[in-house]
């Protein structure tokens, strides 16, 4: 475990149980979303290794997004 993860944990075992296990709950669900985000990329990049990549107008895609933000 990292340093950083090591002092974290410290920290937060001085706290009250109720906070620890919101941390945990808070923490937990962090990493299951990294978790995701990493099976997405890599169903990206096998995607992109077996030439299924199409080009991206990037104009295109920036003006569909601020279309988007504009009806918010």
């Amino acid at each position: 475990m990292v340093k950083t993860l090591q002092e974290a944990i410290a920290e937060v075992t001085n706290l009250s149980e109720a906070d620890q296990e919101q941390i945990g709950r808070k923490l937990l669900s962090h990493v299951e979303k990294l978790r995701q985000l990493r099976l997405e990329i890599d169903k990206g990049v096998r995607s992109l290794d077996a030439g299924e990549g199409a080009r991206l107008d990037i104009e295109e895609f920036l003006r569909q997004m601020n279309e988007g933000h504009d009806k918010q």
